[in-house]
């Protein structure tokens, strides 16, 4: 076989119609959402962690009477142990987080699955707050004027009042969740379910 003839024809060979393989850029195209996820989060901790410092201080700044300290941080003390449980393993998921590297389709999957379970996470963590959020709201109602809740109590226009407000606050806060966790991380979870989807069409 003559060798100069082999490499004139591998030299002619049409190399228009060859494509290269896209798969490896598409996996990599998912890492500006996961970026942005992880940009996200770390917002988050600081607003979360402001905020609970921010309620810690309360009733020093609203100048709350000193026998309501007690019931108030006894709340608190509750909200917290909350907070600090889902704070950790929001934590956990972040720092998992930048351990991915997006380099095939199964750290794609666990990925994306992994996004998707901690934002169930977070949503959960939205609704556990809400009763804390309305006993707050109450406690500040019943300071600014006790004798008026107390001499009502029974009244049951009053009564309704509060269970429409509770209520209200529920379905309130329960959306205002859903729109916060798919805001700020449902549509990058969904970009990167567009990666998995034209992973599956290759």
């Amino acid at each position: 076989m003559n060798f100069n003839n082999l490499q004139s024809e591998w030299q002619n060979e049409n190399t228009e119609n060859v494509s290269i393989p896209t798969t490896l850029e598409k996996i990599h195209s998912a890492n500006m959402p996961l970026e942005k996820i992880k940009k996200n989060l770390k917002k988050e901790f600081i607003y979360q962690i402001l905020s609970i410092i921010f309620i810690g201080v309360f009733p020093l700044l609203y100048k709350l009477p000193k026998t309501a300290y007690a019931p108030y941080y006894l709340l608190f003390t509750m909200f917290l142990a909350v907070c600090i449980y889902y704070l950790v393993k929001l934590y956990i998921f972040f720092k998992r987080l930048n351990n991915y590297t997006l380099n095939t389709k199964d750290s794609l999957y666990e990925t994306y699955f992994d996004i998707r379970l901690n934002m169930e996470m977070y949503k959960t963590f939205g609704f556990a707050l809400i009763p804390f959020l309305i006993l707050y709201l109450l406690g500040i109602l019943y300071n600014k004027n006790p004798d008026f809740v107390s001499t009502n109590l029974t009244n049951n226009s009053l009564l309704l009042a509060v269970f429409g407000i509770v209520a209200f606050s529920f379905l309130y806060m329960g959306f205002a969740v859903e729109w916060w966790v798919n805001h700020y991380y449902g549509k990058y979870a969904k970009e990167i379910r567009n990666v998995i989807d034209q992973l599956k069409e290759d």
